[in-house]
């Protein structure tokens, strides 16, 4: 589980944002919103984030996704760029370092969550500075530092790690400039567990992010040829249109081959009550309704796996009410499992039995074109959840256009 994330100079964000999913003190909700990995350790399993357009809300989407696809990049050569994006409205820190760092648990049945903190370091070009480390006790342990002096990157292993001189020399020749340790140390045919656990974590752990132009359709097509995931998804289905009886993923030969085919059984009732089924493709049904199906696959699959998922714009050809459903649902069915939302539906704040305050977030972007990322909880004296509404909307929180 991700307890926090700390990044700079990235796309809009110019200074530090801190996002952190640590729950407070308050009780409200606790056995829905609350996991509590130690009596210290308290962690939130939703955020949502509000904010105007172009504040940086999916900004933020985008810089927990780089984490996931940096650690495993390859890049073919070492004068590839690194795919950082620094923020570009300060003609005086374009030579600065961006940096991140993500802190989080790694959950096993039977044994103690252990913590692991990666930070990271780089230009467009290279990595100036890595480093991963974890608590098997109340002081850190490392597993690698890199360093990049003289146009060479130096790794150092943690002394702790079982691993031959041989193969410590063979992943710091690998290890080109703009790549990471992690994505050097898949090309040597060596087994270190501590970092095998952590690609394990963000290849299973965390999933790619949904935005609202990812086309979700054939991602849950893939899914429901499994009765279980079926039956999940058409439960989804069926709260976006409840005339919808069935799904089915059938084989249809067209003259490029063939392909999957998803149809959608709609039960009609005439006067005298009696039904009638009938079967259309996917290109009959709405925008709503195969984003749906798409979101209930990726919801299904972050549950089950206790993963982590950022979806950009939740309200994306979705009605209120259904939005409501999707985070009622995740907080029930959810073990160890986080998702994290952008949204502008403000209906949110008004549902008393839904959200904590410790939940929500706000982007607001300044004169100066820099977003700035903070939480409800910095602002005192607020006592009830539904009372945010009308708070939010005369501007109290910020985070709002400016009309």
């Amino acid at each position: 589980m991700i307890a926090e994330i700390r990044f700079r100079n990235l796309l809009s964000f110019r200074d530090e944002a801190i996002f952190s999913f640590e729950a407070d003190n308050n009780k409200d909700m606790e056995s829905y919103h609350v996991v509590e990995l130690t009596p210290s350790i308290r962690l939130l399993k939703l955020a949502i984030i509000y904010g105007a357009n172009a504040s940086g809300k999916s900004n933020f989407i985008k810089v927990c996704d780089f984490i996931k696809k940096f650690l495993v990049r390859t890049p073919t050569n070492k004068g590839e760029e690194t795919g950082v994006v620094p923020f570009l409205m300060n003609k005086n820190n374009m030579a600065e370092t961006s940096d991140l760092g993500i802190s989080f648990y790694i959950i096993k049945k039977n044994e103690q969550p252990v913590k692991f903190v990666y930070k990271l370091s780089l230009t467009k070009t290279h990595i100036v500075k890595e480093e991963l480390c974890y608590y098997l006790s109340q002081q850190p342990a490392t597993i690698f530092e890199r360093t990049f002096t003289h146009g060479v990157s130096t790794i150092k292993f943690g002394n702790k790690l079982k691993l031959a001189a041989a193969a410590k020399e063979e992943i710091s020749l690998k290890c080109l400039p703009n790549m990471s340790v992690f994505a050097a140390y898949m090309q040597v045919n060596v087994n270190v567990p501590e970092i095998e656990e952590v690609l394990a974590y963000f290849r299973n752990s965390v999933m790619p992010a949904v935005t609202p132009a990812l086309p979700l359709g054939k991602y849950a097509e893939n899914r429901i040829k499994e009765i279980q995931n079926k039956d999940y998804i058409l439960q989804y289905l069926q709260e976006a249109d409840f005339n919808i009886s069935d799904i089915t993923a059938k084989e249809k030969q067209t003259p490029i081959g063939v392909i999957q085919d998803t149809i959608f059984q709609h039960r009609a009732q005439d006067a005298q009550g009696v039904d009638s089924f009938y079967d259309f493709p996917e290109i009959f049904e709405s925008q709503g309704t195969i984003r749906t199906m798409g979101l209930a696959g990726c919801i299904q699959e972050t549950v089950s796996s206790n993963a982590f998922l950022a979806v950009d714009e939740i309200e994306s050809s979705l009605h209120p009410k259904l939005i409501e459903y999707i985070i009622e649902r995740f907080l029930k069915e959810s073990k160890y499992a986080q998702l994290l939302l952008t949204t502008h539906y403000d209906g949110l704040l008004a549902e008393e039995d839904l959200l904590r305050k410790d939940n929500v977030w706000f982007t607001e972007k300044g004169s100066d074109g820099s977003t700035v990322l903070y939480p409800l909880t910095d602002f005192k004296g607020l006592n009830r959840i539904s009372s945010l509404q009308k708070a939010y909307k005369f501007g109290k929180f910020g985070a709002i256009p400016n009309i």
